[in-house]
Order: C-alpha cells, then sequence, then structure tokens
C-alpha cells in the first residue's frame, strides 16, 4: 500500500469515529492538486506529470450490484500495485438495463452511487479518473439512444448523426453534462466539478459522423459542448475522446489514416480552445484486417509519430494514447505476441515523452478483475492471471515515474 494509502486508512477510522459520535457523513480526503496543462505538458503541483494508465469502462455498470464491487477496489488495487495512475471508465449508461439515465433527464440514484463508489475508491487508491459522458455507439445507450429519445417525442431525426445538431437532442446531452459535473457524491460529499481525483472529462468515446467526413460537423459540435462543459467547470481538463482520424484542414495528412475517414478532423477539432489535450486511439487488428504484422506495426509507427509531431508543433497541446491493445481473437495470437505489440507501444511512448515532450502517457485497453467473463471482448487483461503482461505494465509504470522525477528535478 501506498503512502497515500496508510494515511487514507488511518484518516478513515478518524472519520468514522467522529461520525459515530457526532453523526455528521464522513468526508474523505482529496488527493493533492487537479492535474492542470501548462503549454504541451500536465502538470501537477507545478510539477511534470507523466503516467501509465489503463482503461475499466466497466465500473460504474458492475459498482451498480453491490455485491459485485468488490471486482472495482480489485482492480483499482492492483493497478495502484503495477503503478498504473489513471483510469478511464464510462460516466454515462443511456436506457437499457442498469441505466444511468433511464430517459432525459431522469436518472436511477442507485446507478449514481455506484459511480459515488468507483470516484471514491479511486482516491482510495490514489488513482486518477478520465470520466467519458457518453458513447458514439449504441452500447451502453450512447449517440443513438439520444436521437431515439427524441424520435420518440415527436422531434423530427433523419439520421443518428442529428444528434451533433439537433437542438432538442443537444439539450439532452447538455443536461447530462451539468448533472453529472454538478453532481455530489453521496460517500465523499464533495461535488464531482470539485473532485481532485477526477483528471478530465472526455466528451464522448471514438464520436463519428458519417454525413460529413470533413470533420466541420464534429467541430461545431465540440466547440458548443466545449464551451458549455467549462462553464460549469473550468477545474477539470477536457478532451473529445477522439481516435485520431485526420481530416480536410490538412489533407495531406489523411495519408495516415487507416484508409478511411469517420468524420472527425485530429487537428482542427483538437485546437478548439477550451480543449486541453488531444487523444488518438489504435487497432491496427481491426483497422488493417488481413494484413500481416509488418504492416500493422508500420501503420503504428506512422500513426503514433504523426500524431505526436501534430500535437507538439500545431496544436501544442499534451496527447494522450487513450486506447489500444491486442486481441485474443486475432489469428495467430499468444501471450508472447501481445506483450511485445505492448512493449513496442511503450517503447514509443517513453522515447516521445523524452524527446521533447508532449506524449504523456498511455491508456491499455482493457483491465478486468477475475469472474468477468461475461466483459471479455478479446482484449482483456486481468493482471493477477497475466504476470508476463503484468510485468510488461509495471516496468512501464517505473520508467514513466522515473522520468516524471528527473522532470521534475530544478
Amino acid at each position: 500500500m501506498t503512502c497515500f494509502g496508510r494515511i487514507s486508512c488511518v484518516w478513515g477510522v478518524f472519520l468514522i469515529v467522529t461520525t459515530l459520535v457526532c453523526g455528521a457523513r464522513p468526508v474523505v480526503p482529496a488527493p493533492s492538486g487537479f492535474i492542470e496543462t501548462r503549454s504541451s505538458q500536465f502538470v501537477r503541483n507545478g510539477s511534470p506529470f507523466l503516467f501509465n494508465g489503463f482503461n475499466s469502462y466497466w465500473m460504474m455498470h458492475v459498482a451498480a450490484v453491490p455485491s459485485e464491487r468488490y471486482k472495482v477496489s480489485d482492480v483499482l488495487r492492483e493497478t495502484a500495485a503495477a503503478g498504473l495512475s489513471v483510469c478511464r471508465t464510462w460516466a454515462f449508461s443511456d436506457g437499457g438495463y442498469q441505466a444511468l439515465q433511464i430517459s432525459p433527464g431522469v436518472y436511477d440514484d442507485r446507478v449514481f452511487q455506484a459511480l459515488d463508489f468507483v470516484i471514491a475508491e479511486a482516491r482510495k487508491y490514489g488513482i486518477y479518473l478520465i470520466l467519458s459522458l457518453s458513447n458514439n455507439y449504441h452500447d451502453f445507450g450512447g449517440r443513438p439512444q439520444y436521437v431515439n429519445w427524441a424520435r420518440s417525442a415527436g422531434v423530427p431525426i433523419s439520421s443518428d448523426d442529428d444528434f451533433y445538431t439537433n437542438t432538442v437532442v443537444k439539450g439532452y446531452y447538455k443536461n447530462h453534462v451539468k448533472t453529472v459535473l454538478t453532481r455530489i457524491n453521496t460517500i465523499t460529499g464533495v461535488a464531482y466539478k470539485d473532485e481532485p481525483t477526477i483528471m478530465a472529462w472526455e466528451l464522448m468515446n471514438e464520436p463519428r459522423c458519417q454525413v460529413d467526413y470533413s470533420g466541420n460537423t464534429i467541430n461545431g459540435w465540440v466547440q458548443e459542448m466545449a464551451s458549455y462543459v467549462k462553464s460549469i467547470d473550468n477545474k477539470h481538463l477536457l478532451e473529445i475522446g477522439m481516435e485520431g482520424f485526420y481530416g480536410d484542414s490538412i489533407p495531406d495528412r489523411k495519408q495516415y489514416n487507416p484508409g478511411y475517414q469517420v468524420g472527425t478532423d485530429f487537428i482542427s477539432n483538437n485546437l478548439v480552445k477550451e480543449i486541453d489535450f488531444a487523444t488518438i486511439h489504435a487497432y491496427p487488428d481491426i483497422w488493417l484486417s488481413g494484413q500481416n504484422d509488418d504492416s500493422q506495426m508500420a501503420f503504428m509507427q506512422n500513426w503514433m509519430t504523426s500524431h505526436w509531431t501534430d500535437s507538439r508543433t500545431i496544436i501544442k497541446k499534451p496527447l494522450v494514447f487513450a486506447e489500444f491493445g491486442k486481441s485474443k481473437k486475432d489469428p495467430g495470437y499468444s501471450i508472447n505476441a501481445r506483450d511485445s505489440f505492448l512493449n513496442y507501444i511503450y517503447s514509443n511512448i517513453y522515447y516521445f515523452a523524452t524527446s521533447g515532450g508532449t506524449m504523456a502517457g498511455g491508456l491499455v485497453w482493457q483491465i478486468m478483475a477475475e469472474g468477468m467473463e461475461s466483459y471479455d471482448d478479446g482484449y482483456e487483461i486481468v493482471l493477477s492471471q497475466n504476470p508476463s503482461t503484468s510485468r510488461v505494465i509495471t516496468q512501464h509504470s517505473n520508467k514513466m515515474t522515473t522520468l516524471e522525477q528527473t522532470l521534475s528535478k530544478p
């Protein structure tokens, strides 16, 4: 357990005793310092902040069943022990089973309390959170659910891409943003917008727009929603949730796309003033399906290099490699192949972090607890069951921590 964890335990006992005596709700101590940006670097308390992190999108969903909450705690404890310090997870679930937002503006407080628990546990283990506010896909509701709600209310909708332009649908989304950001955590007593454990908000997981490949439609939406988020919360960082596809602003960059576009523009979208850092995702096993490993790795090298260069020289904001992994479903998959892939990505992240900054960290997809087979997507990593992969992850964590300490020296 970290020093922070020991302090938390002692402080927690004090709070419990105080609560029993005084009847007050315990308030869990916050970690020290919001993550901020300075030029193209993240900083914490004025010093550079580098990290190794992970995705566990399922945390709120699992925590909504009290008897399953130990899985959230297990993952946070194990990842903290592996030196991972940032977790990206969902702060949405729209319609359907165990929905957070049952219908527009109507919330299940039981599920909200599950998110309260996730934040409180992350705070306990000293792990920062990136909380995503919606999804491009129908999983857990997302953009299609918002559009269906509007259709059901009699709003004329022509396609799911009206999400980005229809006033009613945008109103639904803004209401969700406000509800989440102003939520007061029932465990810590702290409003989400004032919670240092939250590193950043994400507008949407992997926004895409089929009716406008230029990136302009999504750009308008990003500008509007980023301004709205900052009008409620100017303490936290904000990112879009983009995969990194290039659009029309610099046409020659499209050569780095995997043969197609998705309606985003990595350059212009991330130049929006209220967006604090850029993100990329990469799944060459899906995007370049059928191509051999050499071709996929050549793509990865170009993908990472071009986005690092553009983030440093044009966008001038930090860059996070927010999703990457290797699927067990791929032909020829092996643990060694996955470890080699992760080592390759981590080596690049470290190299870019030492070569002029900007690349601040990566978030592997995805870490799970034991007994979560129903959530398997091929990319799952259970640290306790995968010792070689755990070593790869821990070694990179240690390298990033050492680099952060070196850069922090006067």
